[in-house]
This record gives C-alpha cells, sequence and structure tokens, in this order.
C-alpha cells in the first residue's frame, strides 16, 4: 500500500464523490465524512511512515501515460506539511456543512473533487500534471461560491475565476518552454535546472502572474473578500485554510528554486507589494462591518508576511514562511467557522448585531478567544511561531523592511482584539444574540481538533518543523549563490556577478 498510497489518497474521495451524486442527500452526508476521514487516516499513515532526514522525495510513483506526460507523484517534507492541512480540514468542513440543504449530494462531491486536487497540486511531479490539478481546482471552488453562496454569488464566483485563470494562461505557455528547453518535466530534475538568467527573468514573471494572484498579493486580491463573503462557511474554511497557500507553494516549488538570480533581481518588487499589502489591507480590515470580510483582508497581510519572508533568502525566513502557512491555514478556518458557527444561528454576520456572548456563550467566546490570539501571534500559539521566524529572517536582509511587516503584527491585533470585544463583550443590546445558545457536539467537534493542532505547534513547533527542515536547507544551497548583498535586493535586485556569469552557461547540473 504504501508505494501507491499517494494515488489511494487521491482515489478516495474520487470515488466518495462519485457515490454522493448517486444516494440521497443524508447518506451524501455521511458518504462525504466517511471519505475524508478515510483519507485523513491515510495521511497520519503517510506522517508516520515519512522518513525524516532520508531521501528528498519519497513515495514516488511514476506511470508514463503519452509521449511527454506521465502520473508521477511523490512527496517531499514541504508537500507533507500541506498535504496533512488538506486532510485535517477536510472531514471539519463536511461537519461544518450542516446548514446546506439544497442539491447536498452535488455539494459533497464537489468538495471532495476539491480534496482531490489540491492533494493531486502538492504531490504531482509532472510539471503539466501539476497545472491540471492546480487550475482544476478553480473548477469546485467556483461551483461552491456559485451555487451555494450569498446573494452576490454569481458575481463573486466569476470574479474568482477570471482573476485566477487569467494569471494562469501565461504560466502554461511558459511550461511549455521550459519543457522544451530542458528536456524533460519531471519537477525534480528541473529543481535542478540552471535556466539561462536573461529567460529565467521572463520565466519568473509568468509564475509570478499566477501565483500573485493565488496568494493573492496586492493589488491582485480584490476577488479574496467577495469570494470569502459570498462562500458557505466551510468554502471560506478551504479556501483560505488550503487553496491560498497553493501560491505560496508555487513559490516554493518552481520560482526560488527554478529560478534563483531571476528571483533575486525581483525581490525588490516582491517586497514592495508584499510591505503595501501588509499596511493597506490591515487598515482596511480595521474599519470593516461584516466579520468575513475583516478576516478576508486579514488574510492578505498575513501571506504578505509569507511571501516577504520567502524572498528573504535565508533558512529562518523560509522556514518561518512555511509555519505561517500552516497556522494560518488552521487559524483563518477556526476564524471562519467560528463566524459560522454563530451566522447559523442569527444568518447575519454584521458584527453591530452581536456583542456581549460570553454571557450566554461562554465555550464559544474561549474558542474565539484562542483563535484571536493565534492570529495575533500569542506566544504559545502557532502564530508566534511562524511570525517570530519570518521577522528575524526578514530582518536580517533589511531591517526597515522588517520593520514594515512588523506593524502588520501591531495592526493585526488592533483589528483582531477590536473584532473580539464588539462581539464578545460589551452590552447584550440585541434579544435574539442574547438569546443564542452555546456550541453544541458537533461545534465542538468542528473546534476542538483546532484549538488543539494551533496550541501543539505552539507549544512544540519542532513536530511541524522537523520533517521540512532537510528540504528547506536544500533550498537555501540553491539560492546561496544567487542571494543579493548587501541592499542590491532593494534596488536592482542583482545577483552575484560570479554566479550570474556561471547561470548564463545554461545546462543541466
Amino acid at each position: 500500500m504504501m508505494e501507491h498510497i499517494l494515488s489511494l489518497m487521491l482515489l478516495v474521495p474520487l470515488i466518495g464523490g462519485v457515490i454522493c451524486l448517486l444516494v440521497p442527500a443524508q447518506t451524501a452526508r455521511t458518504v462525504a465524512l466517511a471519505a475524508t476521514l478515510i483519507d485523513l487516516a491515510l495521511g497520519v499513515v503517510l506522517w508516520c511512515n515519512f522518513d525524516v532526514g532520508g531521501a528528498r522525495w519519497q513515495f514516488q510513483e511514476s506511470v508514463p501515460l503519452f509521449q511527454g506526460f506521465a502520473w508521477k507523484l511523490g512527496i517531499d517534507g514541504i508537500a507533507l506539511l500541506l498535504i496533512e492541512l488538506s486532510v485535517f480540514l477536510m472531514p471539519i468542513c463536511i461537519l461544518a456543512s450542516r446548514s446546506i440543504e439544497k442539491r447536498v449530494g452535488e455539494y459533497m462531491a464537489a468538495f471532495l473533487l476539491m480534496e482531490l486536487l489540491m492533494i493531486g497540486v502538492f504531490a504531482a511531479q509532472d510539471l503539466f500534471l501539476f497545472y491540471i490539478f492546480f487550475e482544476a481546482g478553480l473548477i469546485p471552488m467556483y461551483l461552491i461560491i456559485g451555487i451555494w453562496g450569498g446573494a452576490d454569488r454569481i458575481y463573486a464566483s466569476y470574479k474568482f475565476f477570471l482573476y485566477t485563470l487569467l494569471g494562469s494562461i501565461v504560466m502554461l505557455i511558459a511550461m511549455i518552454w521550459m519543457a522544451q528547453e530542458a528536456g524533460t518535466t519531471d519537477i525534480p530534475t528541473l529543481m535542478e535546472y540552471d535556466f539561462p538568467v536573461e529567460a529565467q527573468k521572463w520565466l519568473w514573471l509568468a509564475f509570478f502572474a499566477s501565483f500573485a494572484v493565488k496568494m493573492p498579493m496586492w493589488p491582485v486580491h480584490t476577488w479574496l473578500p467577495d469570494a470569502h463573503v459570498q462562500a458557505p462557511t466551510a468554502g471560506s474554511v478551504i479556501l483560505a485554510g488550503v487553496l491560498l497557500k497553493m501560491g505560496g507553494y508555487g513559490f516554493i516549488r518552481f520560482s526560488l528554486p527554478m529560478f534563483p538570480e531571476a528571483s533575486a533581481h525581483y525581490a525588490w518588487l516582491i517586497y514592495i507589494l508584499s510591505m503595501a499589502a501588509v499596511v493597506i489591507t490591515s487598515l482596511i480590515a480595521l474599519v470593516q462591518a461584516d466579520m468575513k470580510k475583516l478576516i478576508a483582508y486579514s488574510s492578505v497581510a498575513h501571506m504578505a508576511i509569507v511571501t516577504i519572508g520567502l524572498f528573504s533568502f535565508n533558512t529562518q525566513g523560509l522556514e518561518g514562511s512555511m509555519v505561517v502557512m500552516l497556522s494560518h491555514g488552521l487559524v483563518s478556518g477556526a476564524l471562519f467557522l467560528c463566524v459560522g458557527v454563530i451566522y447559523d444561528r442569527l444568518h447575519t454576520r454584521e458584527i453591530s448585531r452581536y456583542g456581549g456572548l460570553s454571557i450566554n456563550m461562554p465555550k464559544y467566546a474561549l474558542f474565539f478567544m484562542l483563535f484571536t490570539m493565534a492570529s495575533v501571534g500569542l506566544p504559545g500559539t502557532s502564530g508566534f511561531v511562524g511570525e517570530f521566524l519570518s521577522l528575524a529572517g526578514i530582518y536580517k536582509m533589511s531591517s526597515w523592511v522588517a520593520f514594515v511587516a512588523g506593524t502588520g503584527v501591531i495592526l493585526g491585533a488592533a483589528y483582531m482584539l477590536y473584532l473580539y470585544r464588539r462581539v464578545a463583550f460589551g452590552e447584550q443590546k440585541n434579544a435574539d444574540a442574547a438569546a443564542m445558545p452555546d456550541l453544541s457536539v458537533r461545534e465542538w467537534l468542528m473546534l476542538a481538533p483546532i484549538a488543539a493542532a494551533v496550541l501543539w505547534m505552539g507549544v512544540y513547533p519542532e513536530t511541524f518543523m522537523a520533517p521540512m527542515r532537510s528540504d528547506i536547507a536544500a533550498l537555501d544551497a540553491r539560492l546561496a549563490r544567487a542571494k543579493p548583498e548587501g541592499d542590491a535586493h532593494l534596488t536592482a535586485g542583482q545577483p552575484k556577478a560570479h554566479t550570474e556569469e556561471h547561470a548564463q552557461e545554461g545546462g543541466a547540473h
């Protein structure tokens, strides 16, 4: 089984999704939950059998399909962690979908298809297989927003689809050129291939067009608040929890190792856009009246910390960015669940309609406080570990960039604590909000596992950092030859001179 465990993890949601289309609504819920729990169990098996410190690529499968294309799967420690995040959140999403009453079978099938495609993105080792999984992920999320979303769901779903699709067309053209230049579509081989520096710059921009939208980076982030507000609760959880991480994964897997000199050349662009995102979206979050919009804008600010850390060209920044992605996947997903819990009771996300919930919903207020503190970066929670490492790595590259990025932590505390005070504390002005019951057993089962993971990562992060440490070290070594010196990354972004001459020779390692 271990030889084909990745294919098995793709097969389970596929079979479950087909069954969901053929059975009654209540049975479809059971089947979807069972399929996601089976994949979670397989994820635990995958984690337990992953050899930390062993071969870089493990659980590899390769089946040639036709000329230039193969079914190639395999993972390293970075992909392992993102797959575990995906299979961990999916059963929680199914539990959170109790309020869905129309076309339940199709809804569950869409979520299972989403799980298949997310795992495929992180496990694919063929260039075009990755592209298929990467782009196909648009389809189920487009349907989830467009069919089961809010009043403006059609507008939000089209905006989401067009933004993300248009960015990826240029990436496909770049992939075709890369395959012809290197003579292979094998991703591990391409990660070690030395593309000419001038070609790298164009290729980097082509991939950036796709990954920047997926993150999303400012100013191409405007689809995200609309998508979050209109999506059902579970859709927001998986969108913030996993789909946004595909952009960061793309930078780690493609942009940085395949185009190191171009990454150094364009580091200034990443810094400018990310610093603008940290400040601007945090200030926008401060004035939001809708809880989902506030959390959506906070996601853009957190992802900006990720991009700055990734392009800090040092181990701390790279490791910190990965931990921020994992932490944000858990915390933002949990915050959207917290919004969904009270939305199901009162059917409004307006912050002003609540207040004093700690009186009648103390258990809910406790969970909400934990996730708020984790979002702020309180020591002992997952948010602290990632932000501390990222800022340490950024500081090594530039103190003033670290200063601007650090304002995101301060502003994050402002808007998250302001949100929590208005929702959980204060006077209960609305009788309907004061009459809401506390958490049900189902809601406990949704929130408690995420709370445990957030505290686990905050208290003992080594569990999550050990699998990726050797992969981060390999990436850091690859980037060392192009690492900007002094303030070069803030101006022209030129790589080391002797490295540029070497890279211009081209050719495989």
